[in-house]
């Protein structure tokens, strides 16, 4: 009987999240609403949502390991996720995403 294929293992695991994250955050520091809610270095963000996103599609447990239960809306309660910062959020994730899109059937 064959195990399951993680979705992290079949987008090519850590190299391509770690890509993503990147190209993700590249837009975010271009982002008029969204970069003033980030500090002036980026790097401890890419890495938390990097091992964030790797965890929560199958990959290593790193992120729980390191800084417990996410804990989202916690840990996001001192910014102001309105309606217009969630829209360019996804904007950014999509345009990140679109850049190098993973193959059928992961993109469904």
């Amino acid at each position: 009987m064959r195990e399951e294929v993680t979705l992290y293992e079949a987008v090519g695991g850590e190299p391509y999240f770690s890509a993503l994250v990147e190209r993700f955050y590249g837009e975010v520091a271009a982002d008029d609403l969204l970069r003033p809610m980030y500090p002036r270095d980026l790097s401890g963000a890419e890495e938390r949502l990097r091992l964030f996103l790797m965890q929560y599609w199958g990959g290593p447990t790193t992120y729980s390991d390191e800084r417990g239960h996410p804990r989202l809306r916690m840990r996001h309660n001192p910014y102001r996720v309105d309606l217009a910062a969630r829209d360019a959020w996804l904007r950014c994730m999509i345009t990140a995403l679109e850049a190098d899109p993973p193959a059928e059937p992961m993109r469904s």
